[in-house]
């Protein structure tokens, strides 16, 4: 799984921080996402998908 992220069109709503904390966080000054896990572990797939779901932006894609 591949994550790719356009902060251009990130609203900094913290959704996808809440559900994948390990692979999302936010910019201080900004809010606007960060991605710490471009490439996530298996076992981590599930809350990064909820996290691109509950992304009000749709700023997430998840790719195989």
């Amino acid at each position: 799984m591949r994550i790719e992220v356009d902060v251009e069109a990130c609203v900094s709503g913290g959704q996808c921080v809440l559900a994948a904390p390990e692979v999302f966080d936010q910019r201080e000054e900004d809010g606007v996402v960060v991605v710490l896990d471009a490439t996530p572990p298996d076992g981590l797939a599930e809350a990064v998908r909820e996290a691109a779901v509950r992304c009000p932006a749709r700023a997430i894609r998840v790719r195989p």
